[in-house]
């Protein structure tokens, strides 16, 4: 399934060629950051944070459910439910935000204050598996959070290799309850249930290639062809799963996400934080820059997994490295990079030398 990017901006939204005018232009990448805080506004009004609870019945969420796995290396097996089968069952589920049905009707991927995007397992989210898996990252204790999760793939795999917490943020709250609770209730079944549920449902699972640029995921068993699913999974009782007690799910847009948590005492510090694709919209980089400002641990590390740039929106890494270094709160270093055709980067943050936590 090849990744493409079709979004719906509002014509409000910063045109990515004023973005930063005739400064970048002129190769005058520090008055840039500035200019993004101070010209560029959200298209919609903030979107309220609220944690989401399990039900007392969470298996609930996976009856009937379609899934299919990814495997990356030597990495843990990765369960998520099928994009293709959710997408033609939008209209059976519960969308309060009404974000199912506007994606569908407007054929977008993104609408910019509305819907951002989570509904999609994005391509840079793969490329920093594999970077996780060629490190051979182990998060034993510590607290991780998965900002702007999505499917939650990232969180989902700290989970599986011994956090001591997993917290999972994105800013709808249908992505939430409908895709990134089932997905990690999905991978806290035990590994016996599922292995059999392979053998007996024929499940397909997913290798990942590239061809001409893009990430593509390749089933190595079933597809779904013209509109017929594969098998249905069935789900296990996982109520009472231990891994499920160290997983918290929160939505709503970074900056009432972190006003929220912040009147925890304690408030929580995260050893790492991940994010994947979140910054396409330069309008989301100050609330972006201060929610892993005050929520990374001194010594923690923020792994993000970006493109250079995002056609049609007008955010991308060198906005926002401008961004950062114009700030000076944070380092940033990059860790892997692919320059040819659709450049992408994994690059990880953390705080400058010298620059105190408050």
């Amino acid at each position: 399934m090849p990744f493409c990017f079709n979004f719906d901006v509002p014509a409000q939204t910063t045109n990515p060629d004023d973005v930063d005018g005739k400064e970048l232009q002129n190769g005058k990448k520090d008055t840039s950051a500035k200019a993004m805080e101070d010209d560029t506004k959200p298209a919609e009004p903030v979107k309220e944070a609220k944690e989401h609870f399990l039900l007392s019945d969470p298996q609930y969420l996976l009856r009937d459910a379609v899934s299919e796995t990814v495997i990356i290396g030597t990495l843990p097996p990765l369960h998520f439910l099928n994009e293709t089968v959710f997408e033609k069952t939008a209209s059976e589920r519960e969308d309060g935000e009404k974000i199912l049905s506007r994606t569908a009707e407007q054929r977008s991927d993104l609408i910019s204050g509305v819907y951002e995007g989570g509904l999609k397992v994005w391509e840079c989210t793969y490329d920093l598996l594999e970077l996780i898996e060629k490190d051979g990252e182990n998060f034993g204790g510590k607290a991780v959070l998965d900002l702007g999760c999505g499917a939650g793939l990232l969180g989902i795999l700290s989970l599986q290799r011994g956090a001591r917490q997993v917290h999972f943020q994105d800013y709808n709250s249908t992505v939430i309850e409908q895709l990134t609770v089932p997905n990690v209730i999905l991978n806290c079944q035990e590994e016996d249930e599922v292995d059999s549920e392979d053998d007996k449902e024929g499940r397909g699972k997913v290798n990942i290639q590239e061809e001409d640029g893009c990430k593509k995921k390749v089933k190595e068993k079933q597809e779904v062809k013209d509109g017929i699913p594969p098998p249905k999974k069935r789900a296990a009782d996982v109520s009472q799963h231990p891994l499920l007690a160290k997983c918290r799910f929160f939505s709503g847009d970074w900056s009432t996400f972190l006003a929220l948590v912040k009147k925890e005492d304690p408030q929580p510090k995260y050893d790492i934080i991940f994010t994947s694709e979140t910054i396409y919209n330069t309008a989301y980089y100050p609330s972006l820059h201060e929610t892993l400002h005050k929520l990374l641990a001194p010594d923690g590390l923020v792994y993000l997994a970006t493109k250079s740039h995002y056609f049609g929106v007008g955010g991308g890494l060198h906005l926002f490295e401008s961004f950062v270094e114009q700030r000076g709160v944070f380092s940033l270093d990059h860790l892997w990079d692919k320059e040819e055709g659709l450049q992408r980067h994994v690059v990880v943050l953390r705080f400058a030398k010298g620059h105190l936590n408050k």
